[in-house]
């Protein structure tokens, strides 16, 4: 079966940054610097994505290039006849799972975008708005159109293939996305009192900062760059071999990051300005931002425009993770794209409903006390994520070995003594450490 691969550097670039740059960046960054002191915490976030985040984005890019196949084979490829391949099959699945609660968030955002356009919100008392995001969560109807129109958005356009579906439409989403940003920046900073928001985000109180600041600014690295997910692997064996893997990788870091940061700037000096707390939590844009909109002048447009842009970043989001399992379905069951999407869409599509669900008739379900959301919410994020990202180091360091990692990433040129032993020291000794420190915090072990 021919593969396809990527036409440009500029469209594998807009892809890869697209897979990192969702819900994280301009949703959970902000709220977790908001809990986390603010620029303290955001010097901590920017160590991890140096020191380990880079390091970690460099060799899943390696696996996938070598192994020139999906999550499993790949792995099958480099260590054939072994149980590695048990660590693919983790990565195809923490997507599949993730999706499955993921486009129930997105349409969240799609419904406050037609609730803007339509001015619907806007008669929404600002004390009334927490009770109304709750109505709309719990509103089990809307909730699974509005979930049915993500997947299937996402669905028409990884259709599509690599050139066609996710480099066209990656390529127009990314700018599209960085010009509503900016537009919402500059709306931002220009707002009386907004130097106490641009304060919070770049002067660092450090007396603000606790051990737990660490391990949330270390998992937040982890959850930002799309790593232990299958996504860069999968794009990863899209990428031809002439393209160097440790640029890609630091552009795709830098450009996260990037984003994540301008994402703050769009939100504490509004936030800030209109006399709002900056640790909201995660009903940070759905109550406290609307909130900030009908403050300000022209606050339905940029309540529109805000949530327009988060409605992109969260498409290339969904693009990427259902990218990682109809690679796989496609290739493993040896059936054609068009199907393998159909069927991996549906059956998202029909594992998102009980998530839906737990807002709304299914909220007093429980399984081990979570709802089927934070059920699926706990598996990914404290279970499979990180036990993945640790046999991903594991596999590299030990068993693959650092110096063929680093020979895949640099397309066998001269590796420097210096490269080797940092890259080594990392993924085979501070990376899977601090994993293990993420995997007992998340339990309450440490």
């Amino acid at each position: 079966m021919k593969r396809d691969n990527f036409g440009s550097k500029l469209g594998l670039l807009a892809a890869a940054a697209g897979s990192a740059i969702g819900l994280g960046n301009i949703w959970k960054f902000p709220y977790v610097v908001g809990e986390n002191g603010g620029a303290a915490f955001i010097l901590v976030y920017l160590l991890c994505i140096a020191v380990i985040g880079f390091p970690l984005m460099m060799t899943e890019f390696a696996i996938g290039r070598f192994g020139q196949a999906n999550v499993v084979d790949s792995f099958k490829k480099i260590k054939p006849n072994t149980p590695w391949f048990v660590t693919g099959i983790l990565s195809a699945f923490t997507p599949f799972m993730i999706l499955s609660f993921y486009i129930m968030i997105a349409g969240w955002v799609f419904t406050y975008i037609g609730k803007y356009a339509t001015g619907a919100i806007s008669s929404v008392a600002p004390a009334e708005l927490a009770n109304y995001f709750t109505s709309t969560a719990g509103n089990a109807t809307g909730a699974i159109i509005a979930s049915l129109i993500v997947i299937v958005i996402t669905a028409f356009i990884v259709i599509a293939g690599i050139k066609e579906g996710v480099e066209k439409y990656s390529k127009i989403l990314m700018p599209l996305l960085l010009i509503l940003l900016v537009v919402l920046m500059v709306r931002s900073l220009t707002l009386d009192g907004a130097s106490a928001g641009v304060n919070f985000l770049f002067k660092p109180d450090f007396s603000k900062l606790t051990p737990d600041s660490f391990l949330e600014a270390l998992g937040h690295a982890f959850y930002s760059l799309s790593l232990a997910m299958g996504i860069i692997i999968t794009y990863g064996s899209y990428v031809k071999k002439d393209q160097d893997l440790a640029s890609l990788s630091l552009q795709v870091t830098i450009a996260d990051t990037l984003i994540a940061l301008l994402a703050g700037l769009v939100i504490f000096p509004a936030v800030f300005a209109y006399g709002f707390q900056p640790d909201a939590g995660p009903s940070l844009i759905f109550i406290t931002l609307p909130a900030v909109f009908e403050s300000m002048p022209l606050g339905n447009f940029f309540g529109l425009l805000f949530f327009s842009l988060i409605g992109i970043a969260a498409i290339t989001s969904t693009i990427s993770l259902l990218e990682v399992v109809v690679s796989f379905v496609n290739e493993r069951f040896n059936i054609s794209r068009n199907i393998a999407t159909f069927v991996s869409a549906s059956i998202i599509f029909l594992l998102s409903i009980p998530s839906i669900l737990s807002f709304s008739s299914l909220s007093e379900f429980k399984i081990f006390g979570m709802t089927f959301f934070d059920l699926f919410d706990f598996i990914t994020a404290k279970i499979t994520l990180p036990l993945t990202g640790l046999l991903i180091c594991i596999f590299a360091g030990w068993v693959w070995g650092a110096k063929n990692v680093l020979k895949e990433v640099s397309g066998e040129k001269e590796i420097s003594p210096f490269a080797y032993y940092s890259y080594s020291l990392i993924i085979k000794i501070i990376a899977p450490l601090s994993i293990i420190a993420i995997f007992l915090h998340s339990f309450n072990i440490i």
